[in-house]
């Protein structure tokens, strides 16, 4: 498999586990959380966006910012495992949330800033063609600002997956761009 279809089936994932957590769908009922299973095997694909794209300086620093993200991802998806392992335990969850936010050194890499870093190192990613592919480039740092804004202060479901899909669609449309020197 080459590059380009390790980030395609990561972008498919994160798409994936989006709209999961948007609740447009009735909530399935298993013991399998799916949307973070999803959430987290997308985002550790996504690292391979760090080979997709031709190196430069700013790549570099992009590539820095999307393996923090990822790992963040990580952190953040066994953080809703274990609260999902609770299960009808609202006590139990609301004491773990409690703990987490009045722990810094797990609640700002894991769950306040460090998930936020995956969308901005690959919007950064996609700044490095703002010259030669403007829309496409937009789509991803508009979407990666999006998902941000439906999260944090909308806290829209729908709104978060449509940003979603806006930025993944746009990351894919990127990949897919014939270019020199490219790995594919």
């Amino acid at each position: 498999m080459k590059t380009k279809h390790f980030c395609t089936i990561g972008l498919l994932f994160f798409l994936a586990s989006y709209l999961l957590f948007s609740n447009i769908f009735p909530s399935f009922n298993t013991s399998i959380d799916f949307a973070h299973w999803f959430n987290l095997i997308g985002a550790c694909f996504l690292l391979s966006f760090n080979d997709a794209f031709p190196k430069s300086k700013i790549s570099a620093v992009a590539s820095v910012l999307t393996t923090l993200g990822v790992i963040a991802h990580i952190g953040l998806c066994t953080i809703d495992f274990i609260m999902s392992s609770y299960g009808n335990d609202e006590i139990a969850k609301e004491a773990l949330s409690q703990h987490i936010s009045n722990s810094p050194l797990i609640f700002y890499p894991f769950v306040a800033v460090g998930p936020s870093l995956l969308f901005l190192g690959l919007a950064l990613h996609a700044f490095a063609f703002i010259k030669t592919e403007i829309v496409k480039s937009l789509m991803v740092i508009v979407g990666a600002i999006a998902v941000g804004i439906s999260f944090f202060v909308l806290k829209n479901g729908v709104w978060m997956f449509l940003s979603c899909l806006v930025f993944v669609i746009g990351l894919g449309l990127l990949l897919y761009v014939p270019r020199p020197l490219s790995k594919f």
